[in-house]
């Protein structure tokens, strides 16, 4: 089958860092699909597993990435029970197997759901990770009601142009919350808007000065989905009494959180692949909420973040996907769809 891989960790700008490649059809074992993969989506985590080591480390073969995809179930384990042949599916597969980045994929069955009827397989592709991480950081990690028990409450959204940003808007007004967006082009701001934000704000100058300005001098709750050592101090500040903040980045720094003490205030970490890393008991939650966004598409409640696609799915064009996310400047989502012929 045809697939893009990594023998080593290179520079996006080099042709090396990752090429085509031919490699063996896998065989889902009992709780897995055989996926047809139809399109895929690229995310930070792509590029950042793409150049976490050194290029002196080599793979003896091909390492297959991708955590975003949509296709058509081929075959099924003897133990799947959620699936038949011939489903269409999207989902954003597991870090500690090979990745979607390839015609055939196995997926476990409970980290995976059926499409949305209403969308594409590349508009598909484009919603996983992301809506996946919204629905675990805003309902599992700071508690957010989805039934209307949380309305009215602001949720401050830190990057809310991005792949995360833009679905986590959507959902968060799902939830009613007042959601204030940061963004710092015109562009992007209008972006934020466009998804639904209440209020948008630029994350280069003071958030704290200007959450006074529109009048929400403190907030319930703060998706971050940048920086962490970057906004930590904004965020300490901005938080309520009793608030709720969920980071998604990494700290390259120690961070204070003796800065949150006074406020009582609880600080979370959000990471999409804790449960198929961890086969957590609860892993089939993630088709519950895959479900669920589905269903959310299709009642035309909330639409992908789907802004750019790129045909056919080779190594050249996932090298410009991923050459556009490591510059910084996305909007939305990018998808990749149709392998060469």
């Amino acid at each position: 089958m045809k697939a893009i891989g990594l023998t080593q960790y290179l520079s996006i700008d080099n042709p090396e860092s990752l090429i085509d490649v031919e490699l063996p059809r896998p065989e889902p074992e009992e709780r897995d699909l055989l996926v047809r993969v139809e399109a895929i989506a690229v995310n930070p985590v792509d590029t950042k597993v793409r150049r976490s080591k050194g290029p002196e480390e080599k793979e003896a073969s091909p390492r297959v990435l991708g955590w975003d995809a949509a296709g058509v179930v081929e075959a099924i384990g003897s133990k799947v029970s959620l699936f038949q042949p011939g489903d269409a599916v999207y989902y954003a597969g597991s870090l500690t197997r090979p990745g979607a980045n390839s015609e055939y994929h196995v997926v476990d069955e409970r980290i995976v759901a059926k499409k949305p009827v209403s969308l594409n397989m590349a508009e598909s592709a484009a919603l996983p990770l992301t809506a996946l991480t919204v629905c675990e950081g805003l309902f599992d990690r700071m508690g957010v009601s989805v039934d209307g028990g949380s309305a009215g409450n602001t949720l401050l959204i830190i990057g809310g142009a991005g792949g995360v940003g833009s679905i986590g808007i959507q959902i968060a007004k799902l939830a009613n919350l007042f959601v204030i967006a940061t963004a710092s082009r015109p562009e992007s701001q209008a972006w934020c808007r466009k998804m639904g934000a209440d209020a948008v704000i630029d994350h280069t100058k003071s958030i704290p000065r200007q959450l006074q300005q529109v009048q929400r001098p403190m907030v319930d709750y703060i998706f971050n989905t940048s920086s962490t050592d970057q906004h930590w101090q904004a965020m300490c500040e901005a938080i309520k009494p009793h608030g709720r903040i969920c980071g998604i980045v990494d700290t390259a720094e120690s961070v204070d959180l003796n800065a949150l003490k006074r406020k009582s205030a609880t600080f979370a970490w959000e990471f999409m692949f804790t449960r198929s890393m961890y086969q957590t008991e609860d892993m089939i939650q993630q088709h519950n909420l895959l479900t669920q966004v589905a269903r959310w598409v299709d009642d035309q409640k909330i639409q992908s973040t789907l802004t750019k696609t790129l045909s056919p799915i080779t190594a050249g064009n996932l090298r410009t996907a991923h050459a556009q996310i490591e510059a910084g400047h996305m909007i939305g989502k990018l998808a990749l769809t149709g392998w060469a012929l």
